[in-house]
């Protein structure tokens, strides 16, 4: 039997704050979507100001994670970029830090993330309050 592949564009609306959204539930919902057997989850954001991060949501993590973006990343004019809101500049330097995709293993159709992991959408970029994100099944 030949591979699967499955590819989709899911919109994501971030609104006009910095945010770590969990999206886990769209992975989810799009791998039962496609009736996913074993393979692999790329999820990857189309966008110059974004990233996928896998880590823990709910227990203060993701908040602790914009805060740790906020101190290394600062929004401030010290950026050579300077079109869009003040401090847009770190918003272009942000994917070399949280990159714009993960790949991730799926097992009888199920994402196979640890007991406390989730796929999070992070976006410093607060002008643009809706966005996108490819989800791949490659099975």
């Amino acid at each position: 039997m030949g591979a699967q592949f499955h590819t989709e564009t899911v919109d994501v609306v971030t609104g006009h704050a910095v945010a770590a959204r969990d999206v886990t539930g769209e992975c989810t919902d799009f791998l039962d979507g496609v009736n996913a057997g074993d393979g692999l989850l790329n999820v990857f954001v189309p966008h110059a100001t974004a990233g996928i991060a896998v880590i823990e949501t709910g227990a203060g993590s993701d908040a602790d994670l914009l805060a740790a973006i906020e101190e290394l990343l600062p929004a401030d004019d010290r950026w050579r970029h300077r079109h869009g809101s003040p401090g847009h500049g770190r918003d272009h330097v942000l994917p070399g830090f949280i990159a714009p995709h993960a790949t991730l293993p799926v097992v009888g159709g199920r994402l196979q993330l640890g007991t406390w992991q989730s796929v999070v959408f992070v976006d410093t970029n607060v002008d643009n309050p809706r966005r996108q994100m490819r989800l791949t099944f490659l099975g």
